[in-house]
């Protein structure tokens, strides 16, 4: 597990960048946290480090944004479901083990379709601070946070 604090919107974003940089086909992104909380911001850092040039908004009224960076990726937010049986409509198994990069906010709503291997990052924010956990949920994520660990800037404060 690796603790981060982000004293500011843009070091949120940093951070998901020197994130994405990391990542590699087939990565699952599992983003926890309250409304508010920077989930958006982390994850268009993510899509920044993977070469997606493009805007990048929430999907909270769309479910899914697709983006092409140096991988496909997938940005998906789940806050608007009610059941897990609606990501049958929207293909969600299809995002999760097709070819690029998955982001997923609010996975905890996915139920039973919720892989075993994904990492898992809580964010929890004060007006501009956030403390952000990073947690592998799967053994080849370990590698990945430790080699975030070793090239981020910020320290837990």
């Amino acid at each position: 597990m690796l603790t981060l604090s982000t004293a500011s919107p843009e070091e949120t974003v940093e951070l998901g960048e020197k994130l994405g940089e990391l990542l590699a086909n087939g990565d699952i992104i599992c983003l926890q946290g309250d409304l508010g909380a920077g989930k958006t911001y982390l994850a268009k850092g993510i899509l920044k480090g993977i070469g997606v040039n493009e805007e990048v908004t929430s999907p909270t009224y769309t479910l899914v944004n697709e983006y092409q960076g140096e991988l496909p990726a997938y940005h998906i937010d789940l806050y608007r479901i009610s059941d897990y049986r609606e990501l049958y409509d929207i293909g969600f198994e299809e995002y999760l083990y097709g070819d690029g990069i998955t982001i997923i906010e609010w996975p905890d709503k996915s139920g039973s379709l919720m892989p075993d291997n994904y990492l898992n990052i809580t964010i929890k924010g004060e007006e501009n601070s956030r403390k952000i956990k990073i947690i592998p949920q799967a053994n080849k994520y370990i590698g990945l946070v430790t080699e975030l660990k070793e090239n981020v800037d910020f320290s837990s404060r």
